[in-house]
């Protein structure tokens, strides 16, 4: 079974899948153009699922994703790597307390100021081992990984839909 990526052609799922059409259609109601045999033959020969998403006015890694699903492979995040398990561990030891300080990432934006420049400056005035929480309502997945570069531990806890606590702990430096 090959494994679908944001560049597999629609074509390819519709041949290499028993059903996948009507997966499409019951995604996005705006997929039953396929039912058309000659879009089929022609354009989605050449779309990708990424362009696809994007003609079926969807996110493509929601798209990407719920076709992962449906066959049984598991999802990837933006950067197209599988969400590992350890990404939905239990909260560490070290997030215990309150945070020396917390930001909001969104109200760091909207005042035009940089969050990973302003958790920086909190993680300077405080004591090693001790840590900072940064709330946003997208999880920060380059600050994440910008704080990771820097030897920081980082643990990352979805709280609601659209809400997400970074966790931030300075280590020896």
């Amino acid at each position: 079974m090959k494994e679908i990526t944001m560049e597999t052609k629609v074509s390819e799922l519709l041949n290499d899948y028993p059903g996948m059409k009507e997966t499409l259609i019951a995604i996005n109601p705006k997929f039953k153009k396929l039912n058309n045999p000659v879009l089929r033959r022609t354009l989605a020969k050449v779309a990708s699922v990424k362009q696809a998403a994007i003609v079926g006015g969807m996110d493509p890694l929601e798209l990407l994703n719920r076709l992962r699903e449906s066959i049984g492979q598991p999802p990837v995040d933006a950067a197209g790597e599988m969400l590992k398990a350890e990404e939905a561990q239990e909260k560490p030891a070290w997030v215990a307390g309150e945070p020396q300080a917390t930001l909001d990432a969104n109200a760091l934006l909207d005042a035009q100021k940089n969050p990973l420049a302003e958790a920086n400056l909190a993680l300077r005035k405080i004591g090693e081992g001790e840590f900072i929480a940064l709330r946003s309502d997208f999880k920060p997945e380059p600050l994440i990984e910008e704080f990771k570069k820097a030897g920081r531990e980082v643990y990352c806890e979805q709280k609601g839909e659209n809400e997400f606590v970074t966790y931030v702990r300075k280590q020896g430096e």
